[in-house]
C-alpha cells in the first residue's frame, strides 16, 4: 500500500514547465495551423496556380525538416537543455514565416516550408521528455492527463489559427497581407517565451529520474555535467555511447514501429486536402468552414482532459480501440458527404475519436519509453511519427488530383483499421512476454 501511495495519480497541469509548453505549443500551431490548413493549400494553387501534388509535395517538406531533426534535436536538448534549443529553433520559425510572406514561386515556397519544419521539430521531443520525467517513471504512469492538455493546446491552435485566419480574410476581402502579419508577429513572440524555459528540469523531476545511473541518463535529467566532471569527451563519442544505451534499454514490440508510421500518416493524408474539399465538395464559405473546425476540433480539445484523465485511471486499451474504429468510419462518411449539415456530423464524429486516440496513443507509447536516454529515444519515436507526416501529403496530393477528391479520406481511413488490428496484435505480445 505505500509503495501505491508513492505513486502520482497525474502530473499537475500547472507545473510551470506544462503551462510554458503548452502556451508555446499553442502560439506554434495557431502559426502552422494557419499556414497548413487555411492559407498555403488556398494560396499556391489559386493565387500562384501550383497543382494540388505540388502542394503536398511543399506539406511533404515542411514534414521532413520536422522529422530529419526531431533526434538531433532531441540530443542536443540533452546537452543545452531546454531553454536554448527550443529558443534557437524558434527563431528559425520565425525567418521561415518571412520568407513565406515574400515567396513567389514554387522552389522559395517549398524552402520556407521545410525551414518553418526544421524550426518546428524540437517541440515535440521537448514536451515529451518533459513530461516523461515529470511522470517519474518509465512506464508513463499518470502522464495521460498532461499528454492530453498539451494535445488540447495543440489542437486549440490548430483549430483557431484557421479559424482566425479566415475571420481576416473573409472582412478583408481575401487579402493576404494582414493575415501574414499576425502570423510572423506570433512567431516573434513564442521565441521570446521560449527564453521562459528552464535549461533543465531535472530539479522538478521525481528522485526515481534524478537519480538513475549512467553518464547518459544523468545527463538527461540534469545532472550529466557532475558525473562527467573533468572527463572531456569527443561529440561523437557521446552520440555513440548514447545510441549504445538506446539500443540496450528498449525493448519494444517491433510492430510498434508501423505503428507510430501509420497514426502520423493517416493525419498527414487529410492535411494538404482538407481545405480544399470543403470549398470544391461543400462549397463553403470561410466562415462556413471556420464553423466545420470548430464542430470537429472544438469537441477534441473539450473532451481530451476529460480523455486524459480517464486514460489514467482505466487505461489505454479501450480508448485506443474505440478510437480508432470510430476514427475509420466517420472518415469514410464524411469523403461521401456533400450537404453541410451531414458535414457537421461527420466532422464531430472525426472530433470525438481524435479526442480519445491523441492522449491514450501518447500515453501507450511513453509506456514503452526507458527512463535511461528519454530525450533520444523520444526524438526516434517521433521520428518515425514524422515519417508518416511526410509521406501522407505526397500520396494524398497524388490521389486528389489521379483518383478523386474522396480517395484521401477513404485511404485515411483504412490506415485506422489497420492500426485498430496492429494495436490489438502489440498488446496481446506485451501481454504474453510478461505472462
Amino acid at each position: 500500500m505505500a509503495q501505491k501511495a508513492l505513486r502520482p495519480a497525474h502530473i499537475p497541469l500547472a507545473s510551470p514547465f506544462i503551462v510554458k509548453m503548452c502556451v508555446i505549443i499553442f502560439l506554434v500551431t495557431f502559426v502552422k495551423g494557419s499556414l497548413l490548413v487555411a492559407l498555403l493549400p488556398v494560396y499556391m494553387e489559386n493565387i500562384l496556380g501550383l497543382s494540388v501534388t505540388t502542394v503536398g509535395i511543399a506539406f511533404a517538406l515542411q514534414y521532413l525538416g520536422d522529422n530529419l531533426f526531431r533526434g538531433p534535436f532531441g540530443w542536443l536538448m540533452g546537452k543545452i537543455g531546454y531553454r536554448w534549443t527550443m529558443t534557437g529553433a524558434l527563431l528559425l520559425v520565425t525567418g521561415a514565416v518571412a520568407m513565406i510572406i515574400y515567396a513567389k514561386d514554387a522552389l522559395s515556397l517549398t524552402l520556407a516550408c521545410l525551414i518553418l519544419g526544421i524550426g518546428t521539430s524540437p517541440l515535440w521531443p521537448v514536451t515529451m521528455t518533459g513530461i516523461s520525467e515529470l511522470a517519474g517513471a518509465s512506464e508513463g504512469g499518470g502522464s495521460g492527463a498532461a499528454m492530453g492538455a498539451v494535445e488540447m493546446a495543440s489542437l486549440a491552435g490548430m483549430g483557431i489559427g484557421p479559424i482566425a485566419v479566415n475571420f481576416l480574410m473573409d472582412h478583408e476581402g481575401y487579402s493576404y497581407r494582414l493575415s501574414f502579419f499576425v502570423l510572423i508577429v506570433c512567431a516573434a513572440v513564442v521565441a521570446v517565451i521560449a527564453l521562459l524555459l528552464p535549461s533543465r528540469i531535472g530539479g522538478h523531476a521525481s528522485q526515481a529520474v534524478r537519480t538513475r545511473a549512467g553518464d547518459g541518463a544523468a545527463a538527461d535529467a540534469g545532472g550529466g555535467a557532475m558525473a562527467d566532471a573533468g572527463k572531456p569527451r569527443h561529440p561523437l563519442q557521446s552520440l555513440r555511447e548514447t545510441l549504445q544505451g538506446v539500443r540496450s534499454s528498449l525493448k519494444v514490440s517491433r510492430l510498434l514501429f508501423p505503428g507510430l508510421f501509420l497514426q502520423a500518416f493517416a493525419i498527414g493524408l487529410m492535411t494538404p486536402v482538407v481545405t480544399l474539399f470543403a470549398q470544391a465538395e461543400l462549397h463553403v464559405t470561410p466562415n462556413q468552414y471556420s464553423l466545420l473546425l470548430i464542430a470537429g476540433g472544438g469537441i477534441t480539445v473539450i473532451a481530451l482532459i476529460p480523455a486524459g484523465r480517464l486514460v489514467d485511471r482505466l487505461g489505454t486499451s479501450a480508448f485506443l480501440n474505440v478510437g480508432f474504429l470510430l476514427a475509420a468510419c466517420s472518415l469514410a462518411f464524411f469523403s461521401t458527404v456533400r450537404w453541410l449539415p451531414l458535414a457537421f456530423i461527420a466532422v464531430a464524429l472525426v472530433g470525438v475519436s481524435y479526442a480519445l486516440i491523441l492522449p491514450a496513443w501518447n500515453a501507450f507509447v511513453a509506456q514503452q519509453v526507458p527512463k535511461e536516454e528519454r530525450g533520444t529515444v523520444w526524438g526516434l519515436f517521433l521520428t518515425l511519427q514524422g515519417f508518416g507526416m511526410v509521406a501522407g501529403p505526397v500520396i494524398s496530393g497524388r490521389l486528389w488530383d489521379a483518383v478523386g477528391h474522396s480517395a484521401p479520406f477513404l485511404a485515411s481511413a483504412s490506415v485506422m483499421v489497420l492500426l485498430f488490428g496492429l494495436h490489438l496484435l502489440i498488446v496481446r505480445r506485451t501481454k504474453q512476454k510478461q505472462a
